[in-house]
């Protein structure tokens, strides 16, 4: 699996080309996913899948732009999943991890029904990367956290960047 995701971000950042943003947004979720998904004990597959589906979370903003003119959430996560689709079946994803990639992807901006683990993590792992890309507010953060965030690693990292006072 390690040789498809190392395949998958060459190719993510080929798709990203000339949006250095984009990349570093992805490359960030990638880590931020991995180490709350080490830390909290998800098993391997799960690990995988939810690996595989922070590269890829935001692979419908592209057609969304094209599409709509916009890369509003809600159409990011209607364009990106057959994008996905595509691209996993170069590299013989199972139809299991595809399908799980692609349900992440068409719901990583809706946080009223998160229910399993690998969705928490993408959505808390994405929310570390926005929250220090949009400068937010310790008042936005606070209540983000309160709202959104479940895992004691996720919490542990996102009041350590964000809500801790420097010496």
């Amino acid at each position: 699996m390690k040789d498809i995701l190392n395949n998958l971000i060459s190719e993510m950042i080929e798709y990203e080309k000339g949006n250095p943003r984009r990349v570093q947004h992805f490359l960030k979720v990638h880590a931020f996913a991995k180490i709350i998904a080490e830390q909290e004990g998800l098993d391997e597959r799960t690990r995988d899948t939810l690996e595989i589906a922070a590269v890829l979370h935001d692979i419908g903003i592209k057609p969304s732009v094209k599409k709509y003119g916009s890369s509003a959430g809600n159409y990011q996560e209607i364009e990106g999943p057959p994008v996905a689709r595509a691209l996993l079946k170069k590299y013989n994803v199972s139809d299991e991890i595809m399908e799980r990639v692609s349900f992440l992807i068409a719901n990583h901006h809706t946080y009223g029904s998160i229910q399993a683990i690998d969705y928490q993590v993408l959505i808390e792992a994405d929310f570390l990367v926005n929250i220090y890309e949009d400068s937010m507010k310790p008042s936005q953060i606070e209540s983000i956290r309160d709202r959104l965030f479940k895992t004691k690693t996720g919490v542990h990292i996102l009041e350590t960047m964000f809500l801790s006072l420097e010496d």
